[in-house]
């Protein structure tokens, strides 16, 4: 049969033969060339396992969109890496301190009356450094007050037995922007790392006051007084509607619950007084928390730190108050593994032997017999 095929005589004949393009350079080059691809192709699982299709868990795939470097897109917003970049600017160039609230108290400057709150500081030591190659981040830790070593745990114990120091009650971080923030292990922080009338932010949990209901703990104006109203004068009300929403009370429903006991920051309040022989710091204004209440107390964020001449001063004497701290913890580390070595031959416990059997005599042998038989 000669001519030109058409489709009805295809579909007559039964079947529908496949086209093809009329020339075949352009589908060849087509798909010799492929897509550019952010993230790698994914793999497939050598071995199976049940109805799981997942690669294996070993395998990572290597992605190439995570921007900045030589890959053409633009860093990243997100992450740990990019918050850090975020704070670089604003993290303190010092560490804090740790203290205990005392109080409130107030100041007359001239006329002026002026409330404080008195903050002490309790042998404030420094317990370690983190670092950016091993930690990822600089922070200097820091160590308050002291508590006896039978209230400790053995690996706490160990710790603190390595740098020198005795147990701490409370520990703290306090983050840096650089290597210069950090200090000598075991030196010890004095109030005068302060400078007087300079800004500082308080970190403090504030006082519990246990289950509230929805007007005390998130200020709601609370149902009328009457016209109808019985015994639901202080009551919440409804929680949400039943249709349209999901016929549910949505994660962060405003309600009655626990009231307080939740970390709470108050930025630039300004240090009014500062006394070495007291251990003292006063601070302008209310702090969060009961009295006795641990708080954070470090150079403000969001204000001009101190000047230079006072941290340089303050740092050069905590220097020399610590000027043989290197071989203090040598003699600490050794005197530690002491201790471990004698503690260890303390707690060794004496093997559990099985007692041999004794051999009684043959007359209470047959008196025993005798007995049974009776």
């Amino acid at each position: 049969m000669t001519g030109t095929v058409t489709l009805r005589d295809r579909v007559l004949w039964g079947r529908v033969a496949p086209w093809l393009p009329p020339l075949w350079s352009p589908l060849c080059s087509s798909l010799a060339k492929r897509a550019p691809r952010l993230v790698s192709p994914p793999h497939h699982r050598s071995v199976h396992q049940g109805w799981s299709t997942a690669p294996p868990r070993s395998l990572k795939l290597q992605r190439y969109n995570r921007g900045g470097g030589d890959t053409g897109l633009p860093a990243l917003t997100t992450g740990p890496a990019a918050a850090l970049a975020r704070r670089r600017t604003t993290t303190p160039l010092r560490t804090g301190v740790l203290a205990v609230k005392k109080g409130m108290t107030s100041l007359f400057k001239g006329n002026r009356h002026i409330p404080c709150t008195v903050l002490q500081l309790d042998r404030v030591q420094v317990v370690a450094n983190k670092t950016f190659d091993k930690h990822g981040y600089w922070a200097v830790q820091i160590g308050m007050g002291s508590r006896a070593p039978s209230n400790v745990t053995h690996a706490q114990l160990g710790y603190y037995e390595v740098k020198g120091l005795a147990p701490k009650e409370a520990l703290a971080e306090f983050m840096v922007r650089d290597e210069s923030g950090l200090l000598p292990v075991g030196a010890q922080l004095l109030p005068d790392w302060f400078q007087k009338d300079q800004m500082v932010d308080v970190r403090a949990k504030t006082r519990g006051m246990g289950f509230a209901g929805g007007m005390k703990r998130h200020g709601f104006a609370g149902q009328p007084a009457s016209h109808g109203n019985s015994k639901t004068h202080r009551a919440m009300g409804s929680a949400g509607p039943s249709q349209g929403s999901g016929s549910r009370v949505h994660p962060g429903k405003k309600m009655a619950g626990r009231m307080g006991n939740e970390w709470h920051t108050v930025q630039n309040l300004r240090v009014l007084k500062v006394d070495n022989d007291l251990g003292i710091v006063m601070v302008s204004g209310a702090v969060p928390g009961p009295h006795g209440r641990m708080v954070r107390l470090q150079d403000a964020k969001k204000r001009k730190a101190p000047g230079l001449p006072h941290r340089a001063k303050r740092l050069q004497e905590l220097l020399d108050r610590n000027d043989c701290g290197e071989k203090r913890l040598d003699e600490a580390r050794k005197m530690h593994l002491q201790m471990k070595k004698a503690r260890q031959g303390d707690w060794e416990r004496p093997m559990y032997r099985t007692p041999e059997p004794q051999e009684m005599p043959t007359d209470s042998v047959e008196g025993a017999i005798q007995d049974a038989r009776i």
